[in-house]
């Protein structure tokens, strides 16, 4: 069914309309949402999110133009939006204080047993770093996540993200060593 068709039919509330749009884009939906969850939510997060997406359209069909762009591409986008989200809300409730977290080990500049002072420099350095810097430095490190997980998440290239970590830990190392 055409996008344009398939949004008119959503503004009339057809829900057999609605139901061929989650068979057709709830596996692209969950790829896209478990992708930034992965490593942080859980399955049941990840539904919610893509939950959250199909509502999202039911409740206010005209927030997809299809002028704009496909609504595969609108859906994936605003999946990743929820994820995002809900991320950050998941993140927010598990935050480990920098202190409690070993950071420093992965950036190779001081050995398996720090100081207590060079502790707190690495722990002040690392919440001075800017938005992506910090949350990429958190994803690879905190947990574990694959350069390319960080990449689709964020919605930056592999090598962005592989550029990103090598300056920060550059920064991280120049602080550390002053």
């Amino acid at each position: 069914m055409q996008d344009k068709k398939l949004a008119s039919e959503l503004e009339k509330r057809n829900e057999a309309a609605m139901s061929r749009l989650i068979d057709q884009y709830a596996k692209l939906l969950w790829s896209v949402a478990g992708a930034v969850l992965h490593g942080v939510g859980t399955a049941q997060d990840v539904e919610e999110c893509v939950a959250d997406v199909f509502i999202y359209l039911w409740e206010d069909s005209r927030r997809y133009d299809p002028q704009r762009g496909t609504l595969k591409s609108w859906l994936a986008m605003v999946a990743r939006s929820k994820a995002i989200d809900r991320w950050r809300e998941l993140s927010a409730r598990s935050t480990v204080p920098w202190d409690e977290v070993f950071l420093a080990g992965e950036t190779g500049t001081v050995d398996s047993v720090m100081e207590e002072e060079t502790r707190r420099a690495l722990i002040a350095a690392v919440n001075a770093l800017g938005e992506p810097d910090r949350e990429i430095l958190v994803r690879r490190y905190y947990y574990g996540q694959k350069p390319k997980e960080i990449a689709l998440a964020l919605n930056m290239s592999v090598k962005q993200v592989d550029n990103r970590l090598y300056q920060t830990k550059r920064r991280l190392r120049q602080v550390l060593c002053e």
